[in-house]
């Protein structure tokens, strides 16, 4: 925590309160107690912002806070020569501004005491309680002595598994990262672009996710200098620029206020100037910036009901630019963001962007999840439980949170966690998507069936072997839109693992770590080309992305003449007990045993190459009882919920999908083609009998796949 900040005056502020001079603060902290009747000047200035927000608070709790901190860092100084002190102070000062509650306050006083003074969590516990401990010990960090390279991102899991028990930590430490960049100029160059990098892919993507504006804004102008200071230079002198020009938005402002009042909606309109960052990227996106680009109107209401008032007021009065508008009330941001977007023409042709929402939506839109107070203040027992590790019902976790919790337990090695988490954070948008049991899924834009298998059945998702999106079969390649609606098709083998082409279809970390674990727990597995049907041409059958099976469809049941040698049954035929089988010598000396009847046999013996002969191992005929593998089509007439009844009657049989293969219809009819696991030879005819019997099948048979077999 005790990475110093950069120049306060390289970015423009966009707070109404004046920086406070921390060299001041420090002074002041430096002389010693004060009378137990009211607050040290030190933390005045966060004891006003405070109850600015919470008139009621008690600052008991921050004068006792403020006392220990003080105390304890005193004689330790920051790099930029202010007393230690000043930094805690300025973090907690951030949170009071943004509306934080007293624990949070008086947890960011304390942040740094037990990383960097002889405070213990024994001690903060003690005198402060469990929650205020909880948050402390959450953004401490963990000691490089004890953890080498891997200190930083083990920090971060330990700060994001502290965040899913409680959000306040991680508003602790977005604060703690803004005052630090505040005064990086004091590092080293190559420190300073190291830190701005972590904080550019890590900390603004989480303040993003945690809807903390104010913070996020800065710190994204923050790195923008320090990562990329020619293009910071240039967006500086553009904005310099037109600072002291008329404000081109004024104008449409005051027209916007007049045409409120006449419609009788109390308002307040304001002119909300735009950071650097988001005139770098309007400009980029422009390439050349308008007038009333620097800025955009804010318009405060009291209810939802007002804020389309608004818009339609201003659809009616002005000439609308329809491509902008954008409703994130109705449907609000995964970071709990609620506005109205939408863009005008004023008087004089010039464009004007406008936002819309309550007061309530602005708290929330600029502190996002700091505005929403004690998640718990709502349990009465929840500050009393005894330990932190315990579950606790947290209205502010959000989808994703609660996914990037589940993936990291999987990523057991700190640099796979630490180059996940940069890529998990680095997908700015999310999609909700909905399972035919009701279930709600939050997943990154882009993600696929896939994605939705993992995030819904978790390792089960291994035996999957298609899907339906909106009612119609699709494979697991598939990428989703918001709002579909997806039925996930399982194997009941549960000796079945993903293809490794499921890679290059997954985006969530929790999908991909699970796929790659298990490929790696099973490299002798064999993808499905190996035994599965051949791959279709592009106006062929469409394939399910198949799971693939364990046990691969090895023949330990087969007796092959000749020299002991890896056997296999052929994918193409996949013979079963009481088939007539013949052997075929591949390369590298292994057996693909064969039905007699298979076109594979014939052309061997077409280009000279000998079969060896083969049999099953039991002298009854082969009515083994042994586990085999086979392939069916099924011939049917178009119809709904077919694929879901010839599964249920594959089921039924206790038969296993290992890979199934759709064809688009034809002149109203299907063929399906399943590859499938029976636990006995014996039941293979009852099965077919099964399948029949579906409404709208007419015809199972026993497939015939041309098959590579050199």
């Amino acid at each position: 925590m005790s990475a110093e900040a950069a120049d306060p005056a390289a970015v423009p502020r966009r707070r109404s309160r004046p920086r406070i001079d921390l060299r001041r603060l420090g002074r002041v902290a430096l002389l010693g107690p004060v009378p137990r009747d009211r607050l040290p000047d030190a933390i005045g200035h966060v004891a006003e912002a405070h109850r600015a927000h919470h008139p009621d608070a008690d600052l008991a709790i921050l004068h006792r806070a403020y006392v220990l901190a003080e105390s304890s860092h005193r004689g330790q100084m920051r790099k930029s020569g202010e007393p230690y002190i000043t930094h805690p102070l300025a973090v907690t000062l951030i949170l009071a501004e943004l509306g934080a509650e007293t624990t949070t306050l008086t947890a960011s006083l304390l942040h740094d005491t037990v990383e960097d003074t002889e405070v213990t969590l024994d001690q903060v516990r003690e005198q402060f309680g469990e929650e205020v401990c909880y948050l402390v010990d959450g953004v401490t960090k963990l000691e490089k002595v004890d953890y080498g390279a891997a200190a930083e991102p083990e920090t971060f899991r330990k700060m994001l598994v502290a965040t899913g028990n409680d959000v306040r930590v991680m508003s602790i430490k977005l604060a703690d990262r803004l005052h630090n960049m505040r005064t990086l100029t004091v590092m080293r160059p190559e420190k300073q672009a190291r830190i701005a990098k972590v904080t550019r892919d890590v900390l603004i993507p989480l303040a993003e996710r945690l809807g903390v504006q104010a913070l996020k804004t800065e710190l994204e102008d923050l790195v923008f200098a320090i990562l990329d200071p020619e293009e910071y230079e240039d967006t500086r002198a553009l904005i310099a620029g037109v600072t002291g020009e008329s404000d081109p938005l004024a104008p449409i402002a005051e027209c916007v206020r007049a045409t409120l009042r006449e419609a009788g909606i109390s308002a307040e309109v304001l002119i909300r100037p735009r950071h650097f960052v988001s005139v770098h990227r309007v400009r980029r996106k422009r390439g050349e910036l308008r007038p009333t680009d620097f800025g955009r109107l804010l318009v405060l209401v009291g209810e939802d009901a007002d804020c389309y008032a608004v818009l339609g007021e201003l659809h009616t009065c002005f000439t609308p630019v329809i491509s902008e508008f954008k409703d994130f009330i109705a449907a609000p941001k995964f970071n709990l963001y609620q506005s109205l977007h939408t863009a005008v023409v004023g008087p004089e042709g010039a464009v004007a962007e406008v936002l819309i929402r309550t007061h309530r939506m602005h708290k929330v839109a600029e502190a996002g999840v700091v505005a929403l107070g004690n998640p718990y203040a709502h349990d009465p027992t929840a500050a009393q439980q005894a330990e932190p590790s315990d579950e606790r019902a947290d209205p502010t976790r959000p989808g994703w949170l609660s996914r990037l919790l589940d993936w990291q337990e999987s990523a057991t090695d700190p640099d796979t966690f630490w180059t996940t988490l940069r890529a998990d954070l680095a997908q700015d948008r999310e999609i909700t998507v909905f399972g035919t049991d009701g279930r709600t899924l939050g997943l990154p834009a882009g993600a696929s069936c896939v994605d939705a298998a993992y995030a819904q059945h978790g390792e089960r998702a291994h035996t999957c072997i298609g899907a339906r999106v909106n009612g119609r079969l699709a494979t697991l390649s598939t990428v989703l839109s918001d709002g579909d609606t997806v039925q996930l098709l399982l194997a009941q083998d549960t000796a079945s693992g993903p293809s490794p082409e499921w890679l290059d279809h997954a985006r969530t970390p929790a999908a991909r770590i699970a796929i790659t674990g298990w490929l790696s727990a099973h490299p002798d597995a064999p993808g499905p080309e190996a035994e599965g049907p051949a791959e279709p041409a592009a106006d062929g059958p469409q394939p399910i992305a198949p799971a693939r099976t364990r046990s691969g469809g090895r023949a330990a049941n087969i007796v092959v003449d000749g020299p002991e040698s890896p056997t296999r049954l052929a994918g193409c035929c996949t013979p079963v007990p009481p088939d007539e089988v013949v052997g075929i010598v591949v390369r590298g000396g292994a057996v693909t045993v064969h039905r007699q009847e298979c076109p594979a046999v014939a052309r061997m013996r077409e280009i000279g190459r000998a079969p060896v002969a083969a049999r099953w191992r039991d002298e009854d005929g082969g009515r083994d009882t042994a586990a085999c593998r086979v392939t069916l089509v099924a011939e049917s007439f178009g119809r709904p919920r077919l694929l879901a009844d010839l599964t249920e009657a594959i089921a039924t049989a206790d038969a296993a999908i290992v890979s199934a293969t759709v064809e688009p219809p034809s002149e109203q009819r299907v063929r399906h083609t399943y590859t499938l696991q029976l636990p006995d030879a014996a039941g293979l005819p009852a099965l077919m009998r099964a399948m029949r019997d579906v409404a709208g099948v007419y015809d199972v048979s026993r497939a015939q796949h041309p098959a590579a077999t050199g």
